[in-house]
């Protein structure tokens, strides 16, 4: 498939006419299964890009953070926007960085210098945010697997480890707060449909309400998710397992070129038979589970992770000094129109 010319299609027009978007644009390139090299033929194509804050953003009184065109599975993020994420080695952002070259469809010379300095964003903060990610993913499959056996206090556990295990930068959040706190715990159940549900004692004081109503956001997520995996029940769904077992091995290995190698690697290619045969269902039973070679396998990744995770040379955080200097070159450009 010619992505290039796709862009050039009536869809994707709005990368064009968007006032946030157009020749603010630094870099565009694939995402989802098509990034990774897990792609079928049934497979989107999923479209991650950046562009400039521009000179309203960043000194005036406008706001801009990120454009998604849902028809198109496209999501273009504001430089300063994915700067923040990056920082927090966030996995979904992050992996615009490790592409193929001939997987970035557009990357201007401003792009080409994110590229460049891709190393100055990584640090042990992908221990909290691909290891809590995995484990959210891993909880969700657990469930999933085990919908007709759980109980519904088991699940209700499930729900709870998994807010406590989300992306670290949101983690942070609500843990420790410089004014209080948010305690996540399940007791007996007030609802009567169920025997147990999770409580929070809230103490807080000052707190900006656009960051509580983040926080709020993301576990609301969680338990939206659960309720819908929990209507598994057919082979439509069996496809979506595979492919949630094969995201799974794949958000370990990516973490373990970080951790381990200090690189960022999103196609997969050495990997791509073992990732593939996942999806294709060679790790599942006819009983609609997984076959326990799947959770030997899953076994080793998280024992490297482990062991990457107290032996990497990662320092413990991002080095802010180059980044500022960094973001402040590009948005000074940015505001003089140099781009």
């Amino acid at each position: 498939m010619d992505f290039k010319m796709l862009l050039e299609t009536k869809e994707y027009q709005f990368l064009k006419t968007d006032k946030h978007l157009g020749d603010k644009i630094i870099l565009l390139g694939l995402g989802g299964s098509y990034a990774y090299g897990t792609n079928i033929e049934t497979s989107d194509v999923d479209i991650r890009g950046v562009a400039l804050n521009s000179k309203s953003d960043l000194i005036g009184m406008s706001s801009f953070e990120q454009r998604v065109n849902e028809a198109t599975d496209t999501t273009v993020y504001a430089f300063n926007k994915i700067i923040e994420l990056l920082l927090n080695t966030n996995p979904n952002t992050i992996e615009m960085l490790g592409l193929k070259p001939e997987q970035y469809l557009f990357l201007s010379p401003i792009g080409q210098e994110l590229l460049d300095n891709k190393k100055l964003f990584l640090s042990k903060r992908a221990i909290y945010s691909f290891g809590g990610y995995a484990n959210q993913q891993l909880r969700r499959l657990q469930n999933a697997i085990a919908r007709d056996t759980l109980t519904q206090t088991e699940r209700e556990t499930h729900i709870l480890n998994t807010i406590n295990n989300m992306m670290f930068d949101i983690k942070a959040r609500y843990e420790k707060f410089e004014n209080g706190s948010i305690k996540l715990y399940t007791d007996k159940a007030i609802q009567e449909e169920m025997d147990t549900e999770i409580f929070m004692d809230i103490n807080l004081s000052h707190y900006p309400l656009r960051d509580y109503k983040s926080i709020w956001s993301e576990m609301n997520n969680v338990v939206r998710d659960y309720s819908k995996i929990g209507k598994r029940n057919n082979k439509k769904d069996e496809f979506h397992l595979n492919k949630h077992c094969m995201h799974l091995i794949r958000l370990y290995m990516m973490c373990l070129d970080i951790l381990e190698k200090e690189e960022i690697n999103t196609y997969r290619e050495k990997e791509h038979d073992l990732l593939m045969n996942i999806r294709n269902g060679e790790f599942m039973s006819e009983t609609g589970t997984m076959k326990q070679e799947f959770w030997d396998l899953l076994n080793e990744y998280e024992k490297r992770f482990e062991y990457a995770k107290e032996n990497t040379s990662l320092p413990a955080n991002p080095d802010y000094k180059k980044v500022e200097e960094f973001v402040i070159s590009v948005n000074e450009r940015a505001v003089r129109g140099e781009y």
